[in-house]
């Protein structure tokens, strides 16, 4: 599969074309487009980021995951529990149920973590750039999640020209890509090439919650309920917990 490549054109310089750098929360998606990475980069590292947020065990399994693929991974700290406005975050506000969240209103839902992705963005490109990488992997996508203003093609665009904008790209240096291949992809779709190319999702959470355990109840578990029920097979972390006894 080509990536719609979001109006970004191919480095010449192979020496930094071979390089990326992944986002890598250990989620569905930021798992597929690890898988997505290792099909298409020489050199990939995974940077995952420890912000505070409360379903902490998906730092601990994107550890697991990358250690499994033997890719090289970084975890960065920086907490948004001071920043607040998010349930993600904020302990006193409750996380929503999935049938209470209605979606196309315009303003984002309460786990919307304000401005996450620019931040996890521009702290991707430090990292990258103080490693002579140019490429910046990203997971998103907003065909079911319309609601996240940092998901979609114009906030990917924006920052991709902000951080060549604020980098050594801007005295003539390599310029950052920023690569979003499933941004107009379902998440069944986005599960099914991740299958095609050999991911394992068993160790990837998704919930809310903060427990391995899904709730069934938050937006992320009904979405990735659905999503599995689409691609026509069950979920293999239910298939995982289920053989550890734990379902």
């Amino acid at each position: 599969m080509k990536n719609d490549r979001l109006s970004f054109i191919i480095n010449s310089d192979f020496a930094m074309m071979k390089k990326a750098v992944v986002l890598f929360s250990g989620g569905i998606d930021s798992t597929t487009a690890l898988h997505w990475s290792l099909d298409r980069f020489v050199k990939v590292q995974a940077l995952t980021f420890d912000y505070g947020q409360r379903h902490r065990i998906e730092i601990r399994h994107a550890a697991k995951l990358a250690k499994l693929l033997k890719v090289d991974q970084k975890t960065l700290q920086v907490d948004l529990n001071p920043v607040g406005g998010s349930s993600l975050t904020d302990h006193s506000l409750a996380v929503p149920d999935f049938e209470n969240v209605k979606t196309g209103r315009g303003r984002p839902p309460s786990s919307y973590v304000p401005f996450r992705n620019g931040i996890f963005i521009a702290l991707a490109a430090a990292w990258a750039e103080a490693r002579d990488c140019r490429n910046l992997i990203c997971g998103f996508n907003v065909i079911d999640s319309p609601d996240y203003p940092d998901t979609r093609k114009s906030f990917v665009r924006a920052m991709e020209k902000a951080v060549n904008s604020g980098s050594k790209a801007a005295f003539g240096g390599d310029r950052f890509m920023i690569h979003a291949p499933f941004i107009d992809m379902k998440k069944s779709e986005i599960i099914k090439l991740g299958l095609s190319l050999g991911a394992d999702y068993s160790y990837a959470i998704s919930c809310y919650s903060g427990r391995e355990i899904p709730c069934g109840k938050c937006p992320a578990c009904c979405l990735r309920r659905r999503a599995w029920k689409e691609a026509g097979r069950e979920d293999p972390l239910i298939e995982r917990l289920k053989k550890e006894g734990a379902l």
